[in-house]
Formats: C-alpha cells, sequence, structure tokens
C-alpha cells in the first residue's frame, strides 16, 4: 500500500467522521428541543396546579383568620362583661359600706348624747353620795362615842375583845374541818397503802431467828474437858488469845461455852475447837495452825455466801467488797436478828413492793439488800451506820438513788427518790413483826411511859393508856373540861407531840375518848 491511498483511506476516515458527527449534533439539538418542549409543557402544568392550589389554601387562610377573629372577639366581650359585672359588685358594695357608716355614724352620735347624759347624772349622784358618806361617817362616829359611854370600852378594846372571839372560833372551826378533810384523805390513802404492804407481808415467807452473844460446843465426855485447858490452862488461854473468845468451862456436863460478841470469832472458835477435838491433837503450835486454816476458810465462805444471796435475788454488777461484805452480814446481828435474812427479807419486800407501785423491782432489792452494810464493820464510829453505809456504796459506784435510799432509811439524810421510803418502810416491817429481835425491857417500859406523859402534859386529860406495845395511845378525858370539837384537836396535838419529841418504829394511833355519865339513884 503506497502513500497516496493511506492518505485518501485517512481523508476518507476524517470525513467520515465529521458526517458522522455532525449527524450526531443533528439528533442531540432535535432531542433536547423535545426534552425543553416536554419541560415546558410541564412547568405550565405545575403552575397552573399551584395556582390553583394556592388559591385553595389562601380561602383557607382566610376562613381560619375570620374564625380566630370571632373567637378572640367572644373572649373579648365576655372579659368585658365580667370586668363590667366585678365593677358594678364593686360599686355596689361601696354604696352598702357608705350606708352602713352613716348609720353607725348615727348610732354612735346617739349614744355619745346618752353617754354625756349618763355622765352628768353620774357625777350628781357622785356629789350626792360623798355628802351621803359624809354624813353617815359622822352619825357613826357619834354612834361609836355613844356606845364607848354606855359599854364603858373604847373601840379598840372592843374590837380585840371580837377579834379574839372570832380567832377562837375559826380555830375551832380549822380544827373541825382539818379533822374531817384528814379523815376523808386517809380513807382512800390508808386503804391502797394496807392493801400494798398487806400484799407484800403474805407474799415473803419469814422466819423467827433470835441469836445470842453465846454459842455451846458439844462434846463427848467431860474427859475433853482437860484436854482443852491444858496443862495449866495453856491451851485454853492460847485458843483465846488465837481467836479472842472468852472460854467457858464449868460444870455444865458434855458442853462449853464460847463467848463474844463477834458472831464471826465464836464461829472461828467453835469450828477450831470441832477439828481440835476430831483431831485430838491440842497444844498451842496446833492450836495456833488450825484457828489460821479456820478463819481463811470463814473469809472464803464469807464470799461465799455473799455470792450466793446475790444470785438468789438476782443482783448483778454488785462490787466484790460489797458482795464480802454482804457475807459477813450472816455472822452479825442487830437486836437479836441475823443481819443477812433481815437483809434479805428487807430485799424481797422492796422488790415486791416496787413492782406494786410500778418502779424498778431489782434496783428496790439492791438498795434492800445494802441498807445496812453500815452495822459490819468491826470498829466502833461516831457516824451513824445509814451514813456509812451510804459512803461505802457511794465509794464502789453504787446509783445515787440506791445510796439516798441507804443514807435515808433512818431519815439521816432527806430522801430524794421513791425507793427511800420503801426501804424505810420494809425495814420497819421486817424489824417490828414478833419474834424478829429482842427489845430490852428498861427501855421498853421507858418507851411506854414516855408517850403516856406526852398525854398528861395537856389540860383535861384523866387518864392515858399505851396499848399494843406503843402502837395506840387512848386518851380519857374530862368532858367538863374538853368538848367534842377540842377532843379532834387534842388527837391531833398529842399526834404531833409524839411526833416530834418520839423515837418509835411504825405508827402511833392516839384515840381521845370523851364520855358523859349522868348516874341517879332511885329509892
Amino acid at each position: 500500500m503506497d502513500s497516496t491511498t493511506i492518505i485518501i483511506a485517512v481523508a476518507v476516515g476524517v470525513v467520515c467522521a465529521f458526517i458522522g458527527f455532525m449527524i450526531a449534533k443533528s439528533l442531540e439539538k432535535k432531542q433536547a428541543s423535545k426534552i425543553i418542549q416536554d419541560a415546558k409543557k410541564e412547568a405550565t402544568a405545575a403552575l397552573k396546579a399551584a395556582k390553583v392550589e394556592s388559591e385553595s389554601v389562601k380561602k383557607d387562610k382566610i376562613l381560619q383568620a375570620k374564625e380566630k377573629f370571632l373567637e378572640l372577639k367572644a373572649e373579648h366581650e365576655k372579659f368585658i362583661l365580667s370586668k363590667d359585672k366585678k365593677m358594678a359588685e364593686a360599686e355596689k358594695r361601696t354604696r352598702d359600706k357608705e350606708s352602713q357608716i352613716s348609720s353607725e355614724l348615727s348610732k354612735n352620735k346617739k349614744l355619745n348624747q346618752e353617754i354625756e347624759t349618763k355622765l352628768k347624772d353620774y357625777n350628781y349622784r357622785l356629789d350626792f353620795v360623798e355628802k351621803k358618806k359624809t354624813e353617815v361617817e359622822r352619825l357613826h362616829k357619834s354612834q361609836v362615842e355613844q356606845l364607848e359611854v354606855i359599854s364603858g370600852l373604847s373601840a379598840d378594846e372592843a374590837k380585840d375583845q371580837l377579834v379574839a372571839s372570832l380567832k377562837e372560833e375559826a380555830k375551832t372551826d380549822a380544827m373541825s374541818y382539818i379533822q374531817a378533810k384528814l379523815e376523808e384523805a386517809k380513807l382512800t390513802a390508808q386503804q391502797e397503802a394496807k392493801k400494798v404492804i398487806i400484799n407484800t407481808i403474805q407474799r415473803i415467807g419469814t422466819e423467827e431467828a433470835v441469836e445470842n452473844c453465846v454459842s455451846v460446843f458439844n462434846i463427848e465426855s467431860d474427859d475433853v474437858k482437860g484436854r482443852i485447858i491444858g496443862r495449866e490452862g495453856r491451851n485454853i488461854r492460847a485458843l483465846e488469845a488465837a481467836t479472842g473468845v472468852e472460854i467457858i468451862v464449868d460444870d455444865t456436863p458434855e458442853a462449853i461455852i464460847l463467848s463474844c460478841f463477834d458472831s464471826v470469832r465464836r464461829e472461828i472458835a467453835r469450828l477450831s475447837l470441832h477439828r481440835l477435838v476430831t483431831d485430838g491433837r491440842i497444844h498451842p503450835a496446833r492450836i495456833e495452825e488450825i484457828v489460821k486454816k479456820t478463819r481463811k476458810q470463814i473469809d472464803e465462805e464469807i464470799i461465799e455466801v455473799g455470792k450466793r444471796t446475790v444470785i438468789d435475788l438476782g443482783i448483778h454488777g454488785l462490787h466484790p467488797e460489797l458482795i464480802k461484805t454482804v457475807g459477813r452480814m450472816k455472822y452479825r446481828s442487830s437486836y437479836g436478828q441475823n443481819l443477812l435474812q433481815h437483809s434479805r427479807e428487807v430485799a424481797k419486800l422492796c422488790g415486791v413492793m416496787a413492782a406494786e407501785l410500778g418502779l424498778n423491782p431489782k434496783l428496790a432489792k439492791r438498795a434492800g439488800l445494802l441498807h445496812d452494810i453500815g452495822k459490819v464493820p468491826d470498829t466502833e464510829t461516831e457516824v451513824p451506820h445509814a451514813i456509812l453505809g451510804m459512803q461505802w456504796a457511794e465509794k464502789y459506784g453504787e446509783k445515787a438513788e440506791v445510796c439516798n435510799a441507804i443514807g435515808a432509811h433512818h431519815d439521816e439524810i432527806e430522801m430524794v427518790s421513791l425507793l427511800s421510803p420503801i426501804v424505810q418502810v420494809c425495814d420497819a416491817i421486817s424489824g417490828a413483826r414478833p419474834g424478829a429481835r429482842r427489845q430490852v425491857l428498861d427501855s421498853y417500859i421507858q418507851r411506854l411511859k414516855d408517850i403516856e406523859d406526852i398525854a398528861f402534859g395537856f389540860n383535861g386529860v384523866k387518864k392515858a393508856y399505851a396499848i399494843q406495845a406503843g402502837r395506840e395511845l387512848r386518851v380519857i378525858v374530862e368532858s367538863e373540861k374538853v368538848d367534842d370539837a377540842k377532843a379532834a384537836e387534842l388527837s391531833f396535838n398529842i399526834s404531833q407531840k409524839i411526833q416530834t419529841d418520839m423515837t418509835y418504829p411504825g405508827q402511833v394511833k392516839i384515840t381521845v375518848i370523851r364520855e358523859t355519865r349522868a348516874v341517879n339513884i332511885a329509892k
């Protein structure tokens, strides 16, 4: 193939390509024209539809705006009507107030006129009364002067006599009134108190126990007495020196008497003698050894007794020294009554009575058990046992109520809690029951005589008898000197005198008897 052919082919190809391009351009132009016409048609149609739709929307909006306008207009008219109504009501109230004020003003004016009239009348009456008062005082003064001349007494003297008679009459009436009120108060108070005390006593079992200052040691034969005495009395002197107990060996068959006021010493001596006699070896060295062991045993037994006692009574947290003191009560007595038994009895009574009164029974038991711990020390002291016991309780951390009950059960200090009178009453119940304690006959008789002498110290008393172990005083008065009203006064005065001047257990009832007799003889 030559170059000319190639050029021609190329030229033909170029021409064909140009022709194809032109044809494509023409087709594209036609297609674009068609697309533009279709778009114009669609735009026209869309424009018409939008116009129609806009008209519809416009009409709807206009209708909505008209409805909203009508609604707002109605609300505004309603608001205007309500405002007008409120204004009308306010105007009406204002008119009512104005009319009421004018009515009140007229009334006040009328009242002022009446007050002025009455004030004038009052001033007139006051002047009249002052004149009458002056006249009455003048007449009263003249009458008093006439009475003084007639009676021979001045006004002050007559007044003094009148006051004296009124005082006597008032005193008699007051005593009658006081006696009536006291009896009325006692009707219920004594019944309730007796009920509580009787219930308490009935629920506590007590024993009668009287101890002495001597103990009897029984032996199998009188031959043992010589061995106890020893050569030239060495054994008995060693035993007395070691125990502090007086040992009496006399003609009493098969018995040796141990004498000592201290129960602990007597118990040590009794146990030591028992061991010595059982062992058979009795000499001074052996005696000292046995006494030492026995004393140690008694100390351990004291602690054990104290622990057993507090456990039996349900008392917890007691200081070890107080427990030991409680144990030592077993070997102490008060007027012949065993101190531990007395304290246990008082503790039980206090617990029951506190429960009856709605108080703490455990605290009451604690106070009742410890109330006499001041009697335990061997050494003599001028401090009363109640105060000493209170000091011990405070030292070992007892509560304030318990300490006060211990210190106040004999009225040594003031009572500040309800436990104090409970302990005092239960102590009196335990000590005053028959057979509980010994009393010295002379002091007992002297107490009864003192009670009778107090009654004889009042005017009008004819006879006086102290009965029921001094718990009642019957006074017989002369009917001419003492009337019924003065009898009540006399009973009250005697009770106050006894309460002030004497010390006694429990209570003393004073009964005044006034008897009138008319005696004639038929012949």
